[in-house]
């Protein structure tokens, strides 16, 4: 043992009573006070400055734990670094931290408030925050929300993600909501998005559907059955959803949680971002005149509704029953399904006009191509696809009267 340092031993230490400093080596010292309490002092002279600083009290810290802190303090000081004033920067980080701490509950609540002026539904503005309450609070409402990461939104997300696939969506997209809000305010430093393209991975896989073929309208009753529709007493935002839905051949969830943001009226273009696709790939639609038509319409029933073509009576998306049950079966008293109407088109497309293969199947979001067609194709047909879906409106138009 070299006696430079370590000179202090555990007796020497419990013995010493004379107020005073006793010198262990090294800097260090144990300092007795005129009231005989004893404490750890480091004694140390950077920049040609000596200072004092404090280990803490004999009573939380040992003769060995002290020697384990000067020595920490030591390598701070051989690096030209003053460790009182490290200590100082590290006391204002951790101070910092717990003023900017907020728990996911208190985030999810302020940024409710927040958005609560861009809502004008009560009962959507109760429900938002209740699905909250009712599935997040639980498991992290009092946690940091800077410490809610995909496995904290997967533990919420996975008693429901099969169950009640509708809710679970709905969460999904309030959870990310109130994390971007704290990210946005600083209370979550290292927001990550790429967690949400790895949520997937840590969530059971969806079955998916057994594919079926849908009943579809034979394309020359197609007209008249939209002119039906129009006189019918179905609700005049149904009414025009539909005819939307027909008119640019979509997937009726698609059509239905339509926002206004995706529609570009000087281009005459709806663009339908890439995670409301089946094929997970943005998808653009070129409006035929009666299309412009019908939204201008629908904006009109709605016009401070984000969505648009949204039940009036709760500003969420119309529900594909009110499709099949309503439209369909109640007020048409037919058997097609709304889906059946994109094969409607595409068989109108394929025996009544001449546009090829690839525009046709362009126009209905198909993906065709294997991964080499796909990297020579480069284009998606808009211009072709915009003269392909003004002739459908047209069709559908001049066969109003169906044929005896």
């Amino acid at each position: 043992m070299s006696r430079a340092r370590d000179r202090l031993s555990a007796i020497a230490v419990r013995n010493a009573s004379k107020p005073g400093f006793y010198h262990d080596g090294g800097g260090l010292y144990l300092q007795v006070s005129r009231f005989g309490t004893k404490s750890w002092i480091l004694r140390y002279t950077i920049d040609k400055k000596t200072r004092d600083m404090g280990l803490g009290p004999l009573a939380d810290w040992t003769l060995a734990e002290a020697r384990e802190r000067a020595k920490k303090y030591r390598q701070l000081i051989d690096d030209k670094r003053d460790p009182i004033e490290q200590r100082q920067a590290e006391q204002k980080a951790q101070s910092d931290e717990r003023e900017n701490r907020k728990t996911f509950e208190q985030c999810a609540t302020a940024c409710h408030d927040d958005k609560l002026t861009l809502w004008k539904n009560e009962k959507h503005k109760a429900q938002w925050i209740s699905t909250l309450t009712s599935y997040a609070f639980p498991i992290v409402g009092s946690a940091n929300v800077a410490s809610v990461g995909k496995k904290e939104v997967a533990k919420i997300l996975e008693p429901i993600w099969l169950t009640k696939q509708e809710t679970a969506n709905r969460l999904l997209q309030r959870i990310r909501v109130v994390l971007g809000w704290a990210s946005a305010h600083d209370y979550y430093p290292g927001y990550d998005l790429k967690m949400w393209d790895e949520l997937p991975n840590l969530l059971p896989g969806r079955p998916k559907k057994k594919e079926s073929h849908h009943s579809s309208c034979p394309y020359i009753e197609a007209g008249a059955l939209m002119e039906k529709l129009r006189q019918s007493k179905v609700s005049d935002t149904l009414k025009l959803c539909f005819e939307f839905t027909v008119l640019t051949a979509a997937r009726s969830g698609e059509a239905r949680g339509a926002f206004k943001s995706e529609v570009n009226f000087d281009t005459k273009m709806w663009i339908i971002p890439d995670n409301r696709m089946k094929m997970d790939k943005a998808h653009s639609v070129p409006l035929s005149d009666r299309a412009i038509e019908v939204l201008k319409l629908a904006y009109k029933l709605a016009p401070e509704s984000t969505l648009v073509f949204p039940n009036l009576n709760s500003d969420q998306a119309l529900s594909d029953q009110a499709f099949t049950k309503v439209v369909l079966r109640e007020n048409l008293n037919v058997t097609y399904t709304a889906h059946g109407f994109r094969s409607t088109f595409r068989t109108w497309a394929g025996e009544q006009t001449k546009y090829p293969r690839e525009v046709c199947e362009h126009a209905l979001a198909h993906n065709i191509m294997d991964s080499v067609e796909a990297a020579y194709a480069r284009t998606t047909f808009v211009e072709q696809r915009r003269h392909l879906m003004q002739d459908w409106a047209n069709y559908l138009k001049e066969t109003v009267i169906s044929p005896a």
